[in-house]
């Protein structure tokens, strides 16, 4: 199971088998060099369960060629959501949704040959009602993605979103790689990254969040120190603070140039200053 997480101004890649860390990576967000530099250290698997970044994607086809790749279900059921909420107006709508949730329940090789059948009909009844247009007119909102100079567009993008999503994980096998593979792995095979955010992401952002305030490089060596206590052989920790961890040189502050220094005001009394007492209305007492 690969996945990332951020905090501050870094992201986390984290290599796992499900119970023990294997390696991460620091980078500034998830991108195919970064991924690239894990995947270069480890033989390929049979199986990755991935979230369905592109730059993970690519990465695993360029490195690990021969893995199966699984996309996480829960993050399908996120995208999902995102074009339908959890409330569809439109049957259509309502009826991916249903199948989408239906992905938990499935436990074998035949139910998934069921849903695919479902999946199937769904896109056949609502074929014509997919490719319906919305023309320019007055009136009439143009999405933000559409160009001014496009006269129409397709009236629900975001269901077609869906279709597509499903039809690239049909397409390229991602969607049931792990009963495919399962006959020959004698234990159950994942089908989310669950178990990598619920135990190994969660506890670097509680590591981080219960000691708030820490420097950049404290904050990574502390996360390191962390992962490296999850994995199968975890170092001796006295191993990992070297002597110029001890009492690190302070930082020095950057000094920068400031305006030219003007005349230095004192703090004594001085006629020359207008300090006195001044004559005319201004210095009238009302009666």
């Amino acid at each position: 199971m690969l996945d990332g997480t951020y905090f501050q101004n870094w992201c986390l890649l984290i290599a796992t088998n499900g119970h023990y860390v294997l390696d991460w990576q620091w980078c500034d967000r998830e991108k195919k060099i970064a991924w690239a530099q894990i995947l270069q250290r480890w033989p390929a698997p049979r199986l990755v369960v991935t979230d369905g970044g592109t730059g993970l994607h690519a990465a695993v086809h360029e490195h690990w060629p021969q893995a199966r790749v699984q996309r996480c279900y829960f993050h399908i059921f996120q995208n999902v959501r995102r074009y339908t909420t959890l409330a569809p107006r439109l049957e259509a709508g309502r009826q991916i949704l249903a199948l989408t949730r239906a992905l938990m329940k499935i436990q074998n090789i035949d139910q998934a040959a069921l849903w695919l059948g479902a999946y199937a009909s769904w896109e056949a009844r609502w074929n014509e009602f997919l490719r319906q247009r919305t023309y320019a007119r007055t009136g009439t909102e143009r999405p933000r993605s559409v160009p001014l100079a496009k006269p129409w567009w397709y009236t629900h993008r975001d269901l077609r979103s869906v279709r597509g999503l499903f039809r690239g994980l049909i397409k390229h096998e991602n969607l049931f790689a792990w009963l495919e593979l399962a006959p020959d792995i004698d234990k159950p095979l994942p089908r989310t990254t669950s178990p990598l955010e619920g135990a190994q992401n969660t506890a670097v952002k509680d590591l981080l969040r219960r000691h708030r305030g820490m420097p950049a490089d404290h904050a990574r060596r502390a996360a390191e120190w962390l992962l490296d206590s999850l994995t199968a052989t975890p170092r001796e920790p006295w191993s990992l603070a070297r002597e110029e961890h001890w009492k690190p040189p302070p930082a020095r502050p950057a000094i920068t140039p400031g305006p030219e220094p003007g005349p230095t005001l004192g703090t004594s009394f001085s006629w020359e200053d207008g300090n006195g007492i001044q004559h005319g209305w201004a210095g009238r007492t009302h009666p």
